[in-house]
This record gives C-alpha cells, sequence and structure tokens, in this order.
C-alpha cells in the first residue's frame, strides 16, 4: 500500500491542503474536508452586477455610435453647403469691405459734430471752437489715412469721436445763465436727513417720486406721486401748496394725469419731475417723454430715440430697481432725461430738454454703464450717480459735467437712508435739496458745494 499526498490549492482560501490518502486497485481514496472551500456568495453577486452595468454600458455607447456614424453624413453635407454659401461673400474681407462700410460711418459721424461746431464757431468764435475745428480736422486725416494704409481701429476711433462730439455739444447755443458759476463746483457733502416720513398712500407702495416744484420762480408747491398696477403704473400727482401741508398730509388736491393707469398717457416707472406746474415723465409703454400741464390739462409728447425700455436698462447695481429705464430731472432752466442706448453700449446718454417746446436740444454720451449705478440727479448741468454701500447708506461716487464733457469716478458722499431700494433721486435748485422715494419712505437732504 502506498500513501500518496495530494496537494489542493484551495483558491477560497489561498492556501496549499496535504490529504493523505489510500490506493485502493485501481483508484486512490482520501477524504478531504469541503468547508475549506466556502463559495464567495456575496462577492459572486457584487461582480455579476458589475458585468450587467458593464453590458448596459456598452449596449448605450454601441448605439450612439451607431447613430453618430448616421448622422456624420447628414452633418458633412451641412457644412459643404454652409461652405458653398459663405463663398461667394467671401471677398469681403480680402478686400476690406466690411472696414470700409466702418469708415464709412465714421465719416458720417465726423461731418455731423463739424456741421455742429462750425455753426457754432460762425455764431460765437472762440478757443475751443477754433481747436475743435483743428481736431476734427486732424480725425478726418486720420480716417483717410485708414482707407490708405488699411490700418484699422474702431473702438479708438468711436471713443474719440464721442469725446469730441460732447465738447461739440457745449459748443452749442446755450443760455448764458446755464453757463453760470455753479458749474464750476463739485459737490463736497450731503446732511443726514432733514426731512423723514412714510407716503401718504400705503407703505406698499414701495415706487413713485416726490420733491418741489423746481423752477426758481415758482411758488412753494410740493409733489407726491406713487406707482400702483405692479409698481409700474400711476396716472395721479398729489399736490401740496406748502411744506406744513405735505408733512400733515392735508389740504392737498389729486390732479389726474391720465384717465386710467392703462391710458397712452398714463406714467410708466418712477422717474417723473415736477418743473413749472408741468410733470415730465416717460409714457405709458413708449420710448416716449410726456408733459402734462396741470394748469391748462394740455398733455405733449415726443419720441425718445434709441431709448432702451422695459427694463432693458433699468438702475442696478447691487439689485435691479424695474422700470426705471428713463429718468428725469429739472435744473435751473431745462427739463434733463436720463437713459441708455445700444449704440452707446447701455452706457448713460444726457439730452437736455426745452421744457415748453418738448424738443432735445443737446446731448452727451457718456462711459457710465447704466446698471452699474442705482440713481442719477442733475446739478446746473452736472450729472451725478449714487451706487449701493449698504441697507442704510448710499454714495455718490461719479459725476459728468455737461459744460466741460469730463468725468469724475473718483466721488466719494456718503448719505443715510432708511431702506436698500431706491426709486427716485432728484435735485431741487429752489432750496438746494435732495429729494428721495426710498421705499415707500420720502427723505430730503441739504446738499453742499
Amino acid at each position: 500500500m502506498f500513501v500518496y499526498l495530494l496537494l489542493l490549492t484551495v483558491i477560497a482560501t489561498v492556501e496549499a491542503q496535504r490529504i493523505p490518502g489510500l490506493q485502493k486497485t485501481d483508484s486512490c481514496l482520501c477524504k478531504i474536508n469541503s468547508s475549506i472551500w466556502t463559495f464567495p456568495a456575496v462577492q459572486f453577486v457584487e461582480v455579476t452586477k458589475q458585468v450587467q452595468t458593464c453590458e448596459e454600458n456598452l449596449n448605450e455607447f454601441e448605439e450612439k455610435l451607431r447613430n453618430t456614424d448616421a448622422e456624420l453624413p447628414l452633418m458633412r453635407a451641412t457644412l459643404q453647403n454652409i461652405t458653398a454659401r459663405l463663398k461667394a461673400f467671401s471677398y469681403l474681407h480680402t478686400s476690406g469691405l466690411y472696414n470700409a462700410l466702418h469708415l464709412r460711418q465714421l465719416n458720417e459721424e465726423l461731418e455731423e459734430i463739424h456741421q455742429i461746431v462750425n455753426e457754432a464757431h460762425l455764431q460765437n468764435p472762440n478757443n475751443e471752437t477754433h481747436n475743435l475745428l483743428s481736431e476734427l480736422n486732424m480725425a478726418k486725416h486720420d480716417v483717410q489715412r485708414m482707407y490708405k494704409d488699411d490700418f484699422f481701429n474702431l473702438e479708438t476711433m468711436k471713443k474719440r469721436l464721442r469725446n469730441l462730439n460732447n465738447r461739440a455739444q457745449t459748443c452749442k447755443t446755450i443760455p448764458n445763465d446755464f453757463r453760470s458759476t455753479c458749474h464750476q463746483r463739485i459737490m463736497t457733502r450731503i446732511s443726514s436727513p432733514s426731512v423723514t416720513k412714510l407716503n401718504s398712500f400705503s407703505k406698499s407702495y414701495i415706487s413713485g417720486a416726490w420733491g418741489r416744484d423746481a423752477l426758481l420762480t415758482n411758488k412753494e408747491r410740493y409733489w407726491e406721486h406713487c406707482l400702483v398696477s405692479g409698481h409700474k403704473h400711476g396716472n395721479t400727482i398729489r399736490m401740496y401748496n406748502s411744506h406744513e401741508d405735505f408733512m400733515s398730509n392735508k389740504n392737498y388736491k389729486d390732479e389726474q394725469i391720465a384717465s386710467s393707469y392703462s391710458d397712452k398717457n398714463a406714467v410708466q416707472g418712477s422717474g417723473t419731475i415736477l418743473y413749472d406746474n408741468t410733470v415730465f415723465y416717460q409714457c405709458y409703454s413708449t420710448a416716449e417723454i410726456c408733459s402734462f400741464n396741470i394748469t391748462t390739462k394740455a398733455t405733449k409728447r415726443m419720441k425718445l430715440d434709441g431709448a432702451g425700455i422695459d427694463n432693458k436698462f433699468p438702475f442696478c447695481y447691487y439689485s435691479c430697481r424695474d422700470w426705471t429705464d428713463i429718468d428725469l430731472e429739472a435744473d435751473q432752466d431745462a427739463v434733463w432725461v436720463i437713459y441708455a442706448t445700444e449704440e452707446n453700449h447701455g452706457n448713460i446718454v444726457v439730452s437736455r430738454l426745452d421744457p415748453l417746446e418738448l424738443n432735445i436740444t443737446h446731448t452727451w454720451k457718456t462711459h457710465l454703464f447704466k446698471r452699474s449705478v442705482t440713481s442719477t440727479f442733475m446739478v446746473c448741468g452736472v450729472l451725478y450717480a449714487t451706487r449701493y454701500v449698504s441697507t442704510y447708506q448710499e454714495e455718490v461716487f461719479y459725476a459728468f459735467d455737461t459744460t466741460t464733457g469730463q468725468e469724475i469716478n473718483t466721488l466719494s458722499l456718503p448719505f443715510e437712508k432708511v431702506s436698500a431700494g431706491i426709486a427716485n433721486l432728484n435735485y431741487n435748485p429752489v432750496d438746494g435739496k435732495l429729494y428721495l422715494y426710498n421705499d415707500a419712505y420720502l427723505l430730503a437732504y441739504d446738499t453742499f458745494f
């Protein structure tokens, strides 16, 4: 009898086992304990799941490949079609026609500015008009050089033209009293609120405007205008004949501007101002300015070309105030409209209005993006802009002088408020105060220069 040792390798335990056996006839008999080969059922189930997942992912990938193979010929045909269609216009790049079209527009703008300055020089020749004419001639020469040398920098030239246009607007005929000494001074400080009260309608009316009639020769008249219908529209203005009546909410009269909130002459937005007993505001759902004479009940309209409306260019900075695309302000002898256009890349445009004829006499373009400010106001032909600091503080940080065309963005004139949102801010040249409509609250401030 021979004893054989069988070497069995148990995979489950990764160990070698020696088992003794007995030879009987042609067979070898041995006893084996099967418990050492316990089947790894848990691992097997997990591996099975992974295999199934792999199969599903593989099937999905094969389906995508089949779809791609079917779509590629269509995509190739589309690209070939586009290439063929664009080939006919390839000369636009090689011949420089794209540049030529823009240079032609620059030439037209230069001619318009040259005409404005030339007329101003004929009426009132001075060093500024003389210098402007010289600079315009140099700009024309540079444009012609662009034609000749194919040297093209559109943005630089547009910026140059914008500056020339602002200076040309200033040279146009403006009443002598407009060029008063006040434009030479920049505001230096704003007081704490001298008036703080809730509007006389309701705390829920968070958008509107208020102030005092801005005409110097007018009697003391205070006004209050609240927006309803989603803080968007209004059709009445509340009038007070004294500051005492305003503070006590008595002896007022509600003047009807339009028959309803949806009338074509109704007010849209909070950019309203009162000048010479006339309400100036954005007309209902249009890029137009309306004026309503409280005495005669007559309404006039004028179109504001290119102005963004319906929350295209509202005041924003911290959070956007809806329906503030167009802001009307009043000054010593004029009404101003502040807005933004696509042509000026959403930057603020300032236009001076003749309050009697209701037409634009001058327009200046700034570099200040309208959505980067919370409000604006005008003082002596100087545009001021504010920005959000905190819930209870605002700051005047920017000024644009229409007399010189110069911009300042380093101002820091903080002032207090009682809530975060600003619906309207306007300066009154009669008493030198700022009037703020601050989320249903009415505040007034003294200003210092």
